[in-house]
């Protein structure tokens, strides 16, 4: 497989390049992303970019791939939805057209959200675009698929770049086994997810939204 990963700077796109550059069936990984990855590997490419509204000029170097793994996100608190449809609306579709016209093929994975409003009519605003996000990219002519994970443990060393989450996962880093257990469904590793987007993105889903427990399934 020939992937792009967009966010590969952050907690679940660190997973996604780890699970990439073991797999020996991924054999050209395109990273995208306002920043650079630190490190080089033998099998990726970078494309720094800053406007992530609009993909047009770099359309060539994107044509070709197999899959997307979508992993640009933030947190809604403290943002109006104006503010925050633009970076998750907006940025996502900006892409996701983008690649749609350039590999009509293609299995595009969006990283989304437990909770997410499908209707787009919730009392939740975060809850509301990111389905009108999810409902976008499934409209697409590609292979697209919303996952919905929910409680997400970072490990092998991955690390979310907000501080704050960070202090939060080493405190809920020892506590993690009993989560697994006590709440199962909604609990899931950033390795595994990682999996479950190889393991979709390789093989395909039946369903186009997956929830937690249907992505340790996959894992």
């Amino acid at each position: 497989m020939r992937v792009i990963i967009f966010g590969a700077t952050g907690m679940v796109g660190q997973s996604v390049l780890r699970e990439c550059l073991i797999d020996p069936q991924v054999t050209a990984i395109l990273v995208i992303g306002r920043s650079p990855v630190p490190a080089a590997y033998d099998k990726v490419i970078q494309i720094v970019h800053d406007d992530f509204l609009d993909f047009t000029s770099i359309g060539p170097e994107l044509a070709g791939y197999d899959a997307c793994f979508f992993c640009l996100g933030v947190s809604a608190a403290g943002m109006s939805e104006p503010a925050y449809r633009r970076v998750t609306y907006f940025t996502t579709m900006a892409a996701a057209r983008e690649l749609a016209d350039r590999n009509p093929t293609m299995r595009f994975l969006y990283i989304s959200g437990a909770g997410t409003d499908s209707t787009e009519h919730g009392r939740l605003m975060w809850a509301r675009v990111k389905g009108e996000t999810e409902n976008a990219v499934l409209s697409l002519p590609f292979d697209g698929y919303a996952l919905r994970p929910g409680y997400i443990q970072p490990r092998y060393g991955v690390q979310s770049k907000n501080r704050l989450y960070r202090n939060m996962y080493r405190v809920t880093g020892s506590l993690y086994p009993v989560l697994r257990r006590v709440a199962a469904k909604y609990v899931i590793g950033s390795d595994e997810l990682a999996r479950a987007m190889l393991s979709i993105a390789a093989n395909g889903a039946r369903q186009r939204i997956l929830e937690s427990a249907d992505l340790l399934r996959r894992a």
